[in-house]
């Protein structure tokens, strides 16, 4: 039997193996837990087919001519002609009796089986012939512009349908076609999808007064009601806004420099009132711009998912023009973002030479189609890669690099915040950033000053906190306007 130390050490050991793999475990369940708060996996983006993206000019559109079968018949009466029922000698040339014309609505008493047992049928009183998918279904049916062929939906996306000319002798396809390569020959014998050759159309489901109108913040607080003093609000949003600090850091200087008390959560709906309060300014303020128009997406954490930021910025001014916040990067996100930089342009119309630098995403060249459709032309440069392979990258590098340094700097403000609660919370951290970055950062760029100068707001306002009270003060005379 073995002896008393030979017991001993074995229950060491064993008491060793275990509490090493209850480390293991622990490790992993946090390894775990941070992986929910990584951000989402990027793309490669050198090795995707952003070429196959292409759009193309848009299809023919047919009315679906309509009739009164009534009106007809009473026409045929008054010119002589009257329209009689169909004798029947088959029985099996009946037609049922819940089938009408898909043209003029004509009972089945005034309709043919046209090909027999094939289901298609003609009317006697309209001459239309039609079927269970007949185009006299649609209100319009879209046809290709070279071959006046019918376009066929071939997917569904959330914002729009996809349509394409399946017609082998359409002229679009036969001249793509022949414009081949040897090699690329042989790839679309093996892979057909890596190559787009045939017409494409995309038909939105937006509208354009939806993608308008994206509501004001809600405020948690009425700011001309809080017991806080102005100097001590301005204070509050000079910390949480211009240096980034998190709310109890905030509420930790406030106690140690003026002694006073003040919740965590009160910071935050103080910040979130002030966003409220500014995101209308930041909206429709008639800001000088230049020709430097550049966007592209961040993320941030919202209730534990991911969300996405686009901002567009005159790379030049150093002006925001767009802080679209959305739970996914998609066309809808690049519509609104675009739309807003547009929105400040519509007044004195928009520049023919308008050109907004992005990087390959395809939302971008989406929602150009989409806004073009509405009469709002622009331009769209694509950024493509992260070395300079062509003569584009080589012009506009350096516009991509400068809203990259835009994003680097938001994550750096809203990297203490730790995410946030809502979309609410979140709109409103968003719009305060904004006002602060064009009204009250000084840019080494712009020799130390402003973007956008306001002499209400910074003339004889010598501090930051003095300066934060007026913009409030400001931004909310423009909010009771535009209302």
């Amino acid at each position: 039997m073995p002896n008393l130390l030979q017991i001993i050490m074995y229950l060491v050991n064993k008491i060793k193996w275990q509490n090493s793999l209850i480390q293991l475990l622990n490790d992993y369940i946090t390894w775990l837990e941070d992986a929910g708060d990584r951000p989402p996996k990027g793309t490669d983006i050198t090795k995707l087919d952003y070429n196959k993206l292409t759009l193309d000019d848009p299809p023919k559109v047919v009315k679906i001519e309509r009739a009164d079968y009534k009106y007809l018949l009473k026409q045929a009466v008054e010119a002589g002609k009257p329209i009689k029922p169909v004798r029947r000698h088959k029985s099996s040339s009946e037609v049922p009796e819940h089938v009408r014309c898909a043209k003029c609505h004509a009972p089945h008493d005034y309709l043919y089986k046209n090909n027999g047992v094939h289901g298609q049928y003609q009317c006697k009183v309209c001459s239309a012939l039609f079927n269970s998918k007949n185009h006299y279904s649609k209100d319009v049916i879209l046809k290709c512009p070279h071959c006046e062929k019918c376009l066929e939906k071939i997917k569904q996306r959330s914002e729009f349908d996809i349509y394409k000319c399946k017609n082998d002798t359409c002229p679009y396809y036969i001249q793509a076609l022949n414009q081949l390569s040897e090699e690329q020959k042989e790839l679309y014998t093996v892979a057909p999808y890596y190559l787009k050759l045939r017409y494409v159309y995309r038909q939105f489901n937006l509208k354009l007064e939806d993608i308008k109108s994206y509501g004001l913040i809600e405020s948690p607080v009425d700011l001309s009601r809080i017991h806080a003093s102005p100097r001590l609000l301005g204070e509050i949003l000079t910390y949480h806004v211009n240096y980034g600090l998190p709310a109890p850091k905030v509420a930790a200087l406030i106690y140690d420099i003026h002694g006073v008390k003040i919740g965590r959560q009160t910071i935050l709906n103080y910040a979130a009132a002030a966003g409220a309060q500014l995101y209308t300014l930041t909206q429709h303020y008639p800001y000088d711009l230049s020709d430097q128009i550049c966007g592209d997406e961040t993320y941030i954490r919202v209730g534990k998912k991911w969300h996405y930021i686009c901002y567009f910025f005159d790379a030049k001014n150093k002006i925001i023009l767009s802080q679209r916040v959305s739970e996914k990067r998609n066309t809808e996100l690049a519509i609104r973002a675009i739309h807003d930089v547009l929105d400040h342009y519509i007044a004195s119309e928009i520049p023919e030479d308008l050109n907004l630098i992005v990087d390959g995403n395809p939302i971008y060249k989406l929602a150009q189609h989409f806004l073009a459709q509405h009469g709002l032309n622009f331009d769209i440069t694509q950024v493509i890669g992260l070395t300079n392979e062509d003569e584009v990258s080589r012009q506009y590098r350096p516009l991509k690099q400068i809203i990259e340094r835009l994003n680097r700097t938001y994550k750096g403000n809203y990297r203490g915040t730790h995410g946030f609660k809502s979309q609410n919370g979140a709109r409103a951290h968003v719009a305060c950033f904004t006002a602060c970055f064009n009204f009250l950062r000084p840019h080494q760029s712009l020799d130390g000053e402003v973007p956008v100068r306001i002499p209400f707001v910074h003339d004889d306002a010598k501090t930051m906190p003095d300066k934060w009270i007026r913009l409030l003060s400001f931004g909310n005379s423009v909010l009771q306007y535009t209302d």
